[in-house]
């Protein structure tokens, strides 16, 4: 296949018209054969497909279902909205639920749908005062061995661990895994000091920065003026339009720049679906307009897919290079996966997505074919 004429999105994060080569399911650097697929892509932006790094559901499913159905499903919605890798989070939950998760996700394998390319391990190492939607049932204390096991049973999968790092034993366990997995500080109440002395022991993002963490402010800035500070930390952001008002996406991207900012969607099964009534981690969820909240009130992730974020941030005065960027090259990276994903690269998978001039999906292209 031959994608002519498009705005291809570049490893320096700007566009420059040129053809994309595709052989297989890989992009490559020339075409390969005269009998080739051409797509006029003129007027076109060309950019690779997202990759999302905190998602929980979609269309009725949860991956905390646990059942190759409800990660099969997820995959296919995400890979018709344009993302084409997802490293879904699972909740805070008990031991058993947490073991049939973590097995489902190392036997599932799918020749369709976005790739299965990490865990998020979203609790239960949380705080109680902050734990939002997480079910305070379940917390714990960070326990490194219950983490091993779980890393185990899920076949390595698990690429981020949230953790409250006021908690106890908080910094002995980031300082023992974090060489293998990003440690990601999140539900929190910890202050700037805790939250500093983290991010030197090993901790490197911050999940869904602003929501389940004390409020930035003048004289105690907590976990966002720490993560600012700590310039190898990256920040996950939702744009969309319910967790984060436009003013502060602004006000972050100009505190952090565009290479430590993650977009993720943190959506839950309610997405792609009308309003009406849900659960999240065994919680029911009530969905008004585009926003999902407990019983009490309390936000209960989001009913947008990462692409309608990417697209709500540049809605909000954010750059589209910039958006792209946070949506795709930056959380591949995160992860360890720059090298398969997140950049239009030859040797990379071709997985591309056509955008027209007002952001609305034109083609998605998945490991080289058209869907």
């Amino acid at each position: 296949m031959i994608i002519r004429n498009a705005l291809v999105f570049q490893e320096s994060s700007s566009f420059a018209k040129e053809d994309i080569y595709i052989k297989d399911d890989r992009i490559a650097a020339t075409s390969a054969s005269s009998e080739t697929d051409i797509i006029d892509a003129e007027g076109l932006y060309a950019i690779p497909g997202l990759t999302d790094i905190h998602l929980h559901g979609c269309v009725g499913y949860d991956f905390c279902d646990g059942t190759f159905e409800a990660v099969q499903a997820i995959a296919d919605y995400e890979s018709s909205q344009g993302i084409t890798s997802i490293a879904p989070a699972t909740m805070t939950l008990g031991y058993e639920e947490l073991t049939k998760i973590f097995k489902n996700a190392a036997s599932y394998e799918s020749q369709q749908g976005a790739s299965l390319v990490g865990i998020n391990m979203e609790g239960p190492y949380l705080s109680y005062e902050k734990k939002g939607a997480q079910n305070g049932a379940y917390l714990k204390h960070p326990d490194i061995e219950h983490y091993k096991t779980m890393q185990m049973l899920s076949n390595g999968l698990i690429k981020l661990v949230a953790i409250a790092p006021e908690e106890e034993g908080s910094m002995e366990f980031i300082r023992a895994i974090k060489d293998e997995v990003v440690v990601s500080v999140a539900h929190t109440t910890a202050d700037y000091d805790t939250a500093t002395e983290a991010f030197q022991s090993g901790a490197s993002n911050v999940t869904h920065l602003y929501n389940a963490m004390p409020a930035f402010t003048h004289r105690a800035p907590g976990v966002v003026g720490a993560a600012m500070d700590a310039e190898h930390v990256k920040v996950e952001l939702i744009c969309d339009g319910v967790h984060i008002a436009p003013s502060v996406v602004r006000a972050t991207f100009k505190m952090f720049g565009d290479d430590r900012i993650i977009l993720v969607s943190d959506s839950m099964m309610a997405t792609g679906l009308k309003e009406g009534e849900y659960s999240l981690g065994g919680q029911k969820v009530f969905v008004t307009g585009n926003k999902a909240t407990l019983i009490d009130g309390t936000i209960a992730g989001s009913t947008t897919n990462l692409m309608a974020c990417m697209t709500t941030a540049v809605s909000m005065g954010i750059p589209l290079e910039s958006a792209v960027k946070c949506a795709a090259v930056n959380p591949a990276k995160q992860i360890g996966i720059y090298d398969q994903y997140g950049s239009i690269t030859p040797g990379k998978y071709a997985n591309i997505v056509l955008l027209n001039r007002d952001l609305s999906i034109n083609r998605i292209i998945l490991r080289g074919k058209v869907i």
